[in-house]
């Protein structure tokens, strides 16, 4: 295995409450869907859908955490949502900023860590200032660390890491021949953190849709048909016990699998 992220992936085979239980994810990333489903079938706004969702994200959050997952991100928002109707997307952007106002002490209060990625540039100022103070509020936090994926595309990612790698060698400071997996590692969004271990869509789709390309690439994938409204703890847990019932091989044969887990 010469890939870094393959490698780290691979440690997670410690993680778990106990040692005869199959392992828990380390990474969580979850591409939450069908919002606007649940409130059609309902009769409903757009927007009312939007604020069941934000239920749903607490239930999940208390849940990783008591689960003892290390990292939950969430894709709340993609560079190409900016697509969708202008009343949606402000209002959107008001249910973003009410979360910043309202979630983050509580959030503080049960020592979870908050970052935001993605292009904030294209935020008002308001909200900026306030993913900056969430940010500093908890960052000396050492429970789950919970990622929102805002204004976020994993072309973008990768875009952006390769860039800065660019501005270095351009100004003498890296080699190019220094550039490899483990250089590219380090300049990626969430590169402190586990690579993802499991990501989790709802709604019945089946894509990633430009959500953490490069920190997907051995993820196991969970498709559930059902509303993000409706996923709970338990609709979490049964994704986790999906994971856990799973052989991740990472290019290896289950003889050498077997050989590394002492079996």
């Amino acid at each position: 295995m010469t890939s870094p992220q393959s490698t780290r992936s691979a440690a997670s085979s410690d993680h778990g409450p106990a040692s005869h239980e199959p392992p828990l994810p380390r990474h969580v990333a979850i591409i939450m869907d069908g919002n606007n489903r649940w409130a059609k079938a309902r009769g409903l706004s757009g927007i009312r859908g939007h604020h069941a969702g934000v239920e749903a994200v607490r239930a999940v959050i208390r849940r990783a955490a008591e689960r003892g997952i290390e990292t939950l991100t969430l894709f709340a928002f993609s560079s190409e949502n900016w697509k969708r109707p202008a009343s949606e997307v402000n209002a959107l952007m008001e249910l973003f900023l009410m979360a910043l106002q309202r979630e983050v002490k509580k959030l503080h209060r049960h020592g979870i860590r908050l970052s935001v990625i993605g292009d904030r540039s294209g935020f008002s100022a308001s909200i900026q200032k306030h993913i900056d103070s969430a940010e500093a509020l908890t960052s000396d936090n050492t429970g789950l660390h919970l990622v929102i994926a805002a204004n976020y595309g994993g072309r973008w990612d990768i875009a952006c890491a390769a860039r800065r790698l660019a501005e270095r060698v351009a100004a003498g400071e890296l080699d190019p021949e220094a550039i490899d997996e483990q250089a590219m590692d380090e300049e990626i969004s969430l590169a402190g953190d586990a690579p993802v271990d499991l990501c989790i869509r709802t709604s019945g789709e089946k894509r990633i849709s430009n959500f953490l390309l490069w920190q997907m690439a051995y993820a196991e994938l969970h498709f559930t048909p059902v509303l993000w409204p409706d996923f709970d703890g338990e609709a979490f847990d049964r994704a986790l016990a999906d994971f856990q019932g799973r052989q991740r091989r990472f290019g290896m044969t289950d003889e050498q699998l077997e050989a590394q887990q002492g079996g």
